[in-house]
């Protein structure tokens, strides 16, 4: 078990002899006699100056160290709201240990006043599964943004990347929760600041206080909100502050690759209002030309006794997929059908069983079923049981391109880039095979698998990208079937090789792994490779899978992996302006959604929806 873990242990719903929310487990209670809301106001907007000090601003971020109910957040999305000089964007990172489920919040929040019950209502309907990690909720079609943390902030205050303007301390008071006011945690407050970021706090004990001053802030006392006599404000010494960290140069990024890449990282940069030009020869014969062929595709999460870097980048992955997949329309929208992972050697039985022990997640995102409740999931008779992911979906690959690669802001050219060069304006230019410059941005993205490292290569003084250097090209094909008894399957069926419900009568098996191949092509050994491999997932026979169709028995295409299987996603160091979104093996629908908004944070200088230690795990180097 990785030292790292701390399974989520999820908050009890419980009040004291007042009627008022507390923890049984630090045995405080969530707000004070005289009011949630009212706290609100009087501590954490007042004490940090709001809504003047965001007026005028394009972007304004707050942090906070509890989330508790949401009041806080709450409070300031109706502040911001009523603000006819609000900023542009609002962002709120906090930090929870013991967040409570989606049924408890609604009830806990039931008797808000309607504008903040209002509110309540969409933060409970996009409220996450209690997993460990970070979650980026979206409100007002992406104007306020919600990074939860959840899990213990001794560690998470470490992962957390954003510029912070305002900062509302309300963990549970000193005395049973000191990791919330330790030194350490306004260390990193501290690293988080921007110059002239401002605090407020309810508590004024002299201890906290003198934590917070050694950190870097300028601490003050004043009159307390309620019954505390005192309160606590604060602001970042002069001279101190981490900055502007954006590195968008104009309004127009330039992405090269029209396949699920590309797509991923066009949507997340046209959601912030940039234009994007995304180039890519395949898209003279379409917007999904890249899948031309490709009828579905599943999209599953993993995990590991140890919640180990792939899981935890599945994880997030797919949670943002949801997120931002499910307001799209018809087919190109995914079907939530779920997953089955099936499990018949009996030492993996007990490896996963004890991972569920251990891990602990919510039975909504992942359960053990055996052999029955499996077959009752699927629609099929199985021979054994596995775990079963609700959140797994199935996806129709072109549709959702051509849904990605169409929104406004997209501009999708049929060209293709054999150079990259940069100007003394800090420009980049994409050229033709003679040198013609085809399209030009302050920034460019190459999210074109194996071949960036090609366009990588042409450029001058570049760091070393070993990752790049071990980047393999993977050939393999997926079969389709109509007609069988086994196109009865209402859920993905996950193991070695893959089998998916129907899409217009046909059932997708997968698939092969054809390493150093000089082509990739459906072959009759490739497809009779994948029916052996699906029939003996399903313990049935080829016959039973059903038959191929006379025209377009199946799709081949390619992966790009490198060594260690894991994307590769960020900036290249000491280039300016220039990304990479390549390397996604075959977790190309994993990692699209996640890596667009890992990149549109950067880039936009927002808080961003992953660890640090993950982000550094799959930096390009």
């Amino acid at each position: 078990m990785s030292s790292n873990y701390e399974p989520l242990i999820p908050a009890k719903l419980a009040y004291d002899g007042r009627g008022i929310p507390m923890s049984p487990d630090f045995g405080d209670i969530y707000h004070p006699e005289a009011g949630a809301l009212e706290q609100a106001e009087g501590v954490f907007l007042r004490g940090n100056e709001l809504p003047r000090r965001w007026q005028g601003k394009q972007a304004f971020t707050v942090c906070e160290t509890g989330f508790g109910l949401g009041h806080n957040f709450l409070s300031l999305w109706q502040c911001w709201r009523n603000d006819a000089l609000r900023p542009a964007r609002l962002h709120f990172v906090s930090f929870e240990a013991q967040p409570f489920s989606r049924q408890d919040m609604a009830q806990l929040l039931a008797r808000l006043p309607a504008a903040e019950n209002a509110l309540a209502m969409q933060l409970i309907a996009a409220w996450p599964p209690l997993l460990p990690g970070m979650h980026r909720l979206e409100f007002e079609h992406g104007a306020v943004t919600l990074t939860l943390a959840f899990g213990s902030v001794t560690r998470l205050a470490r992962q957390v990347s954003a510029g912070v303007d305002a900062f509302f301390l309300d963990g549970f008071a000193p005395r049973v929760n000191p990791d919330m006011w330790s030194r350490s945690l306004f260390g990193q407050l501290a690293r988080m600041a921007n110059p002239g970021a401002t605090a407020a706090t309810w508590c004024s004990a002299g201890e906290m206080r003198r934590a917070l001053r050694d950190a870097g802030f300028l601490v003050s006392k004043v009159q307390g909100f309620g019954s505390k006599r005192a309160m606590t404000v604060a602001r970042l010494r002069p001279g101190m502050g981490r900055g502007n960290q954006g590195d968008i140069a104009g309004d127009s990024v330039l992405v090269v690759g029209g396949g699920l890449a590309g797509a991923g990282v066009a949507q997340a940069l046209t959601r912030r209002g940039l234009a994007v030009t995304v180039l890519d020869p395949v898209l003279r014969d379409g917007l999904g030309a890249s899948h031309h062929g490709h009828r579905a595709a599943g999209l599953s999460p993993v995990i590991s006794p140890d919640d180990d870097l792939r899981a935890r980048l599945s994880r997030a992955g797919v949670l943002r997929a949801l997120h931002r997949w499910q307001e799209l329309s018809g087919d190109a929208r995914p079907l939530p059908c779920g997953t089955l992972e099936l499990v018949s050697d009996p030492v993996d039985v007990a490896r996963r069983r004890h991972a569920l022990d251990v891990l602990r997640f919510p039975e909504e995102w992942v359960r053990w079923q055996d052999a029955a409740q499996a077959s009752e999931r699927v629609g099929l008779p199985l021979h054994s049981g596995g775990l079963w992911f609700g959140r797994g979906q199935l996806v129709q690959p072109v549709p959702l391109l051509e849904a990605l690669l169409s929104l406004p802001g997209v501009y999708c050219r049929a060209q293709s880039a054999a150079y990259l060069r940069r100007n003394g304006s800090g420009v980049w230019a994409a050229l033709d095979a003679g040198g013609k410059e085809i399209a030009s941005a302050g920034t460019v993205v190459l999210a074109n698998a194996a071949q960036a490292a090609g366009l990588l290569a042409g450029l001058p003084d570049l760091p070393p990208l070993t990752k790049l250097a071990s980047i393999q090209r993977l050939a393999g094909q997926v079969a389709y079937f109509t007609g069988g008894a086994a196109s009865d399957a209402r859920a993905i069926v996950a193991g070695d090789g893959y089998w998916l419900p129907a899409v217009k009568e046909q059932c997708t098996g997968g698939s092969t792994y054809v390493p150093d191949a000089a082509v990739s092509t459906v072959t009759t050994q490739g497809r009779n490779e994948v029916a052996a491999r699906i029939s003996a997932l399903l313990n049935t026979q080829p016959a039973h899978l059903g038959v191929a169709p006379g025209s377009g028995p199946g799709w081949a295409g390619w992966r790009a992996a490198v060594s260690d299987h894991l994307p590769v996603i960020g900036s290249i160091d000491g280039v300016s302006g220039l990304w990479l979104a390549c390397a996604y093996g075959s977790r190309g629908l994993s990692w699209s959604a996640l890596a667009g908004d890992i990149i549109a944070a950067q880039l936009c200088n927002e808080p961003v929806p992953l660890e640090r230690e993950l982000l550094r795990k799959i930096a390009p180097r």
